[in-house]
């Protein structure tokens, strides 16, 4: 009898305890989520900032060693001589480069022998309406990587942009004919936006709704002001959640019969951190895109335009590194791949691999299927 009753209280105890972990982790997710992110560890020094823009530099680390999802790597101490500038797209925080402590891309770069530098757009308000896609690219892209090359002491620089970080990346390249830039590296950035998917039907449609409309009326977008265009944040937020809305309710679902693991907890926190944060789209860059990138499809083409100028995806020579998501509904690896038949880089490589329009970036299977073949890639042509 003694050993039933002891078996019970033990069950019972059990019981509570795991209660009470539940418990501790709900309410830490629900009340103290800031507690668990884990994202934006690594030291960075802002070398520059105009009151929206800013730029940052990731100084060497202190360590001798980091962890890579599992793997241990070495920290080069012998910088590479081309500093790496990542260009990211517009609507996103930081953290997404930064995300976990064994998953930062860059860390990584940083260990891998890399200088590395991050133009950070900010969070731009309604007073910010009016940039658009010659702001960004023919004017703050061209200053900060100037200032890059000034604290760096290098003239030659090598490029990274996701999504429409990639587009600035060429169009950048493409409008300066910057031969400087040594290294692109573009990761699911649409150029036949008519070729991506489901998206790329829609597109379509829109496309013709708009010829239609243009011929009877002469409407066009750009007739409007654009602070009528200005996005949020939490639309944007809804937004990228809408283009898998299953995987983002299942994420919360897998929340609760997951509650006692206080490691899953910590890395949906951390995800949600970026996730549930992303910035506002200016209303002029929403003109461009949705007219330029989704409706004429001018990039197609291998051009588009900016502003009063024309960017001609063959003024980029660098070495090209182009890389589409295996599972991207937004840029499908058809729409990404038309960069090869664009550009004049003589050395030119085009990847798939797993993962979707995030996951390319900072997925899970990213540091295996996509940073590491990135580093020697770009190691080779950094000195």
């Amino acid at each position: 009898m003694p050993n039933l009753f002891k078996s019970a209280a033990d069950r019972a105890a059990g019981v509570t305890r795991q209660t009470a972990l539940y418990a501790g982790n709900a309410f830490d997710r629900v009340f103290r989520a800031a507690s668990l992110v884990q994202a934006g560890q690594t030291p960075f020094e802002t070398l520059y900032t105009d009151g929206l823009v800013s730029l940052r530099y990731y100084p060497p680390l202190a360590e001798d060693f980091i962890e890579l999802e599992g793997e241990t790597i070495a920290v080069e101490r012998t910088a590479h001589k081309t500093p790496i500038v990542i260009v990211p797209p517009l609507a996103v925080n930081m953290l997404i480069y930064d995300l976990f402590p064994q998953r930062s891309l860059v860390r990584f770069l940083r260990a891998k022998g890399f200088e590395v530098y991050l133009i950070d757009w900010g969070m731009p308000t309604r007073e910010h309406s009016h940039y658009n896609l010659h702001t960004y690219v023919a004017e703050l892209l061209p200053a900060y990587l100037n200032r890059v090359r000034e604290h760096s002491g290098e003239q030659e620089l090598s490029l990274h942009g996701w999504s429409m970080g990639g587009m600035f990346t060429l169009f950048y390249s493409a409008l300066s004919n910057d031969q400087h830039v040594r290294n692109a590296i573009v990761l699911g950035s649409p150029i036949d936006s008519h070729a991506s998917g489901i998206l790329g039907l829609v597109n379509q449609r829109m496309a013709d709704v708009a010829g239609f409309v243009r011929k009877r009326t002469g409407f066009r977008l750009h007739d409007v002001k654009p602070h009528w265009f200005h996005t949020p944040g939490w639309a944007n937020t809804i937004g990228f959640k809408l283009t898998n809305p299953i995987a983002s309710v299942m994420s919360y679902w897998e929340l609760i019969i997951r509650l006692g693991d206080r490691e899953f907890v910590t890395n949906h926190a951390t995800t949600s951190a970026f996730l549930d944060r992303m910035v506002a789209y200016p209303g002029g860059i929403i003109q461009d895109t949705v007219v330029r990138v989704w409706i004429d499809n001018q990039l197609s083409k291998g051009e588009i335009q900016i502003g009063e100028d024309v960017a001609r995806l063959d003024n980029v020579s660098a070495n090209l590194l182009a890389i589409a998501g295996g599972d991207d509904t937004l840029v499908t690896p058809g729409a990404a791949k038309r960069v090869m038949d664009h550009v004049s880089s003589t050395d030119k490589t085009f990847r798939v691999v797993p993962g979707g329009h995030m996951g390319i970036l900072a997925g899970s299977k990213a540091p295996r299927q996509s940073w590491l073949e990135l580093a020697d890639w770009l190691a080779f042509r950094s000195d």
